[in-house]
Formats: C-alpha cells, structure tokens, sequence
C-alpha cells in the first residue's frame, strides 16, 4: 500500500529523519509513537504530499489515495453540516449527476433504437459502478458517523460555522472517514471526543477496510485500534508489531539491548585501539595493526541518544480535613428550560478519586461548577471541615496574567520550596528550555490549558476539582500528573476523556446522564463491566445511586490490566539475560585465554629472535634451519591465535 525509501528530513542543518526505509500493508493500523519533536507529524504531512523530504522517495500502490487530518486548525461555514459531510462524496455526487444526465436524454430518444440502447448499456455500467461505491447508501453513511462522532439529528440542518472549534474538528473528522481513502492518516484524533465518540470510534476503524496511520495519546484507543507500533526514535523508526502496552515492554528490552550493545562495541574499540598503540611502531605487526586500523574505520558506531529525564513530583501536602469532604442535597441547575440535573444527592469522602463520565453535554461540568462553589438553582451544598478546594474548570486559561513569561507565571503563585522545582514541573507540561520565557500572551490555547494546569499542581489543597486536565498533554505528561495525583494525600474529582486516566486513578465513577447521577465503586473497566448489570439502588430525588459493592479483586479489578502477562515476560527477560550473561562470561574466558597464549608465544619468539640475532648463531646450518622453521611455526600460531581472538571479539 505504501513503500518509503530512504526518506530524509532536515530543518536547518538539523537532522529529523535519516534514511528512513519502511512499508504499510494494505489493512495495517498503526500507531506512530515518539516525544514531542520527534517528527510523527512530519512524516505525517511528508506521506500526504503536504511537505517534500529533503530526499528519498515515496510509492503508493497503484491508484492508492492517503487523506490527512491535522491536529486542530480546521474551520469550515457557510453549508449545513449535512451538506458539508455530503460533501464528501464528491465523485459519487458526480456519478449521481450523470446518471441523471443519462436519464434525461434517454426520455428524448425512441425506444429500440441503436441510440436508445447504446445510452441505455452506459446508464447501466455508470449505475452498477455507483450501487457498487455505496451511492445508494450515501444518506445513511452520513448519519452512522455523524451520530457516532456525537451529533444530533437536529445539528444536521445548522450551518457548521455555528460550531465551536472542537466540533469542527468532528466534522473534518466524519468528512474524513466518509471519503474513504486507502490511507487513514489522523494526527491525534481522539482530542476532540468525549468517551463514548472514543469507543465508536474505535469500533470503526478496527473494521476499516483500508490502512491506518495515527497519532495518539489515548493508550486504550491505541490497544484497541493498532496491531502495531512504529517508533520515531534516534532519527529513524523502528516496527514492533504489537498493541502499545506490550510495545512498553519490548522497548525497554530494546534499548537495555542497545546499551549493552554499545557497552560491549565499546570494551572492543578500547582494545584494538589498545593494540594499535601497542604494536603500532613493530614492522612484524604492521599489517595487523592496519587491518584493525581499517575495521576501525568501517565500524558503524552505536549512539545512544539522550533519554529524556524522568520527572517526578508531589503535591504539597494536603492539610487536614473532616471524613466527608461535600455533600450535595437535591441539588438542580437548568439552563432555560433544559434541566441539567434534576435534585441529585452526592456525597463525598476524604481520599476518594472520584470520576464524573457521561456524553458531551450531559452535565459533568456543570456538576464539577457546582461542586466548586458556582451557582445553583435548588437544593443544598455543604462543605466538610477544613475542606481547601482548587478548581481547574475547562477555561482555566482565562485566569493567566498575559504580561508575564511562562516562568514568570508560574513562580508568581509557588510556595518557596517548590521553587527549585519549577523548570522540571514545566518540563512535564511541554515548556522546555527557551519555552519558559515565552509570552504568555503568544501561547496557543492548548498551551495556556498546560501552563494553567501546572500551577495548580503547585498549590497546598485537600479537595482538587480537575475538569479535563488531561487535554492537550502528551503520554509522558499524563504519566507525571497520574504519579503525582496518585500519591496526592487528599481528594481528586476529576473529568477526563482518557480511559488510561480515568482506570489508573479512579476509585468511584459516577455516570452522570439525564439529569441524574449513578454511583460505581471501582475503575473505569468495572464501570464498563457494570454498567450493564443490576445495582440495588436508593434514592434521592430523581438521583438513582448504587449501593456501595464489597472492594473485592473479582469486583475492583487492578488499575494496570495485564499484570500477570507482564509479570510472565519479565521472568523470561530474566531468564534470557541469565542465558546473555553465561554466554558472555565464556567468551570473556576464552578470549582471557587467548591473549594470554598470544603473549606467551610473542615472548616466545621474542626470546628466539634474541638468539637468532647472536653473532655465530647461523655458523651451524642444522641448528639455523631448525630455528627459522621453529620460527616460522611460532608466527602462524600467532596468525592463529588472532584470528581466534578476532573471531570471539566480533571484528571478523
């Protein structure tokens, strides 16, 4: 389907690819992974034609098309949003407009003529071709991916300029999926989606008939959808044909691997360049003293580039609080006649992680705002003993002084002992080095959500109410806020679209839907394995609240699924680099053993051609034949003995 070859990319001198040879199979998904910098998105652009390599070559499969969707920047008006995913079937609206051609000029010619017929057998060959490409299903393709990707039938008739910029993303999203390219190329396209747009969507792309190439931070999406990983590292991309959890693995075996390899290549560069010097200036040596000057030369030196920091943190410590942190008492909010929730009852305790899912518009951020203090219409918020709260609402951004530089920001409102800490916490959130002295004012939104998002981290609090943090950061970023939160003292509600996320840090999820609110006490995948099932529920209102379950293993499955596998992987690993080590060790023995009879034959000889050099040695011709073949053995020996050496050494 696509065959890269010898790709390369440069910026300025700057290298970001370097040879880059890889290929696509025809019905592959495959997610490409690397930090931020790396160059995903280039070689993205690169694939669609947006960008040209500094050289290489790219071949499609014949007739093969690739369509790109970018990370944000899409904005469309002035059709209606089913007008505007209609669009999409260009080629088909075109077929559809000649069948009608066809149609009309058949109804001006006499039936059973030679004309009639010859028009007739075209208008049958252009019908069969467009039954064949779903132009009869067109309508009903449209309304699969627009209700799948989160749109109402009513939303069909509103011109798309009234959306806002992530559902314009979708609708670049649906026009995507509905061309149907041979070549899915989506740069993050799950920032936009809520959970449940996450999981149709990946029900669809694991069943799309072509291939796929995508950039994710969501790790179920890519377990879901991916059957393999390409890495964009150390200016090339290396395949592991795997789901993401298990290519965590086998990249840390990788590049335990290649820091071996290099250790090793090391050790063996340090002795021939040991022998060089040593035997440099000897006429005896001098061949073999180039020979390894001349695989010196042709060795293609292992670098390792540098690992990025690992970073971790804590919150300041939580003060003190009371056993319930808040209770909702038939709480409701409406916006106009729409009645958001409708008398729901919550109560909150210290410690819990508590997670609010439900679709987009359901009502999570209104009930985190309510939480925090915001207006309400009826019923009773009560906060617990001592309860300090810090709000990270979804325009969080807003609140930032944009005179300042990003440092300048965040050291306004941090506690004197987590200064030293500052540049590391903004490391995490993507403002690295000269980032930090960026204008607040020139940061993109995404930026500012990151910026805004750190300095809550900074602040002593035992309540945090975090509506979708995780948005706009990358997996290392996400993987820092999770450590941090997991070993904040206090207590988290929080929203968040990322079910990694959501699994790894939840404690109790609580669905919020149809005004209502309903409890389960365990992670996102106990959420999901439940959510089905039959709960024994109390009452409160019009809020139905399941009964809290006993925290069992059967009930409250671990946070990090897949354990025992890794657990089994690791024992092999284990056993693998037992084998490694053995091995090495012998060969270090052997290779102990030929250097010492390499020295003892080159004293050997040494001594002979001592004896040789005497004057009269050579006055007695049995003796002088005797020594110059005595000699000649000892060389060959010695000949031997460094190609053995050569041999267990790896420069043969």
């Amino acid at each position: 389907m696509l065959q890269i070859s010898n790709l390369s990319m440069e910026f300025a001198g700057t290298p970001l690819f370097t040879g880059i040879s890889w290929h696509l199979k025809k019905g592959e998904r495959v997610a490409l992974i690397g930090e931020n910098g790396a160059g995903k998105s280039t070689l993205m652009k690169i694939i669609a034609g947006l960008m040209e390599p500094s050289s290489g070559e790219i071949r499609f499969a014949k007739g093969a098309k690739a369509a790109y969707l970018p990370q944000d920047g899409v904005s469309v008006s002035g059709r209606t949003l089913f007008q505007d995913a209609h669009s999409a079937f260009s080629e088909l609206l075109e077929m559809e407009k000649e069948l009608h051609k066809t149609a009309e000029a058949l109804e001006l010619l006499s039936p059973g003529s030679g004309e009639h017929e010859k028009l007739l057998m075209k208008y049958g060959e252009i019908q069969e071709i467009f039954r064949h490409r779903g132009g009869y299903s067109m309508e009903s393709e449209i309304g699969t991916v627009l209700k799948g990707l989160g749109f109402k039938r009513s939303d069909w008739l509103r011109d798309t300029g009234e959306f806002s910029g992530g559902w314009q993303m979708r609708i670049a999203l649906a026009k995507l999926l509905l061309k149907s390219p041979d070549i899915l190329l989506l740069d993050e396209p799950t920032n936009h989606l809520d959970i449940e747009a996450r999981n149709w969507l990946e029900e669809y792309l694991s069943t799309y008939p072509g291939s796929v190439i995508l950039v994710s931070h969501d790790r179920f999406f890519m377990d879901s959808v991916c059957s393999r990983i390409a890495e964009v590292w150390n200016h090339t991309v290396t395949d592991y044909h795997c789901n993401y959890s298990r290519y965590l693995a086998q990249r840390e075996e990788r590049v335990a691997a290649l820091r071996e390899a290099k250790r090793i290549q090391d050790e063996e560069i340090q002795k021939s360049e040991d022998f060089i010097r040593r035997f440099r200036y000897q006429a005896n040596k001098a061949s073999l003293v180039q020979s390894r000057i001349k695989q010196l030369e042709k060795i293609e030196r292992i670098v390792l580039p540098p690992e990025r920091k690992r970073i971790r943190f804590r919150f300041p410590p939580a003060p003190g609080s009371g056993k319930v942190i808040m209770e909702l008492k038939g709480v409701t909010k409406s916006y106009g006649p729409l009645k958001v929730l409708d008398q729901v009852c919550m109560t909150v305790e210290k410690g819990e992680r508590l997670a609010l899912v439900g679709h987009n518009g359901a009502g999570k951020s209104t009930l985190m705002s309510v939480l925090a203090g915001r207006g309400f219409d009826s019923g009773e918020r009560i906060v617990g003993h001592n309860v300090i709260p810090d709000y990270f609402a979804q325009n969080q951004a807003e609140v930032l002084d944009f005179s300042k530089t990003v440092y300048g920001e965040i050291y306004a409102d941090a506690p004197f002992d987590m200064t030293p800490k500052l540049r590391d916490i903004l490391g995490a959130f993507l403002f690295a080095g000269d980032d930090a002295e960026k204008p607040v004012s020139v940061l993109s939104g995404g930026e500012r959500n990151r910026l805004a998002l750190a300095k809550m981290l900074l602040k002593p609090s035992n309540l945090l109410l975090m509506d979708e943090p995780t948005n706009h950061l990358d997996l290392f970023s996400k993987d820092v806020l999770l450590d941090a939160l997991r070993s904040f003292e206090g207590t988290v509600i929080f929203v968040s679209h990322d079910r990694y996320f959501v699994n790894a840090l939840a404690t109790r999820v609580v669905e919020v839907e149809n005004g209502s609110l309903e409890n389960f006490y365990g992670n996102y995948e106990y959420y999901l394995e439940k959510k089905e099932g039959a709960f024994s529920s109390e009452h409160c209102g019009n809020a139905s609240h399941a009964v809290p379950l006993k925290r069992t293993s059967e009930n409250f499955p671990s946070p990090l699924p897949g354990l025992p596998g890794e657990a089994r992987r690791g024992a092999i690993g284990r056993e693998e680099q037992k084998r490694k080590k053995k091995e090495e060790e012998k060969r270090e023995r052997e290779l102990a053993g030929i250097e010492s009879e390499i020295s003892l034959t080159e004293r050997e000889i040494e001594k002979l051609e001592r004896e040789m050099a005497e004057s009269g040695f050579f006055e007695d011709p049995v003796r002088g034949r005797e020594a110059g073949e005595h000699h000649l053995e000892l060389n060959r020996r010695l000949e031997a003995l460094y190609a053995g050496w050569e041999r267990l050494s790896g420069w043969n």
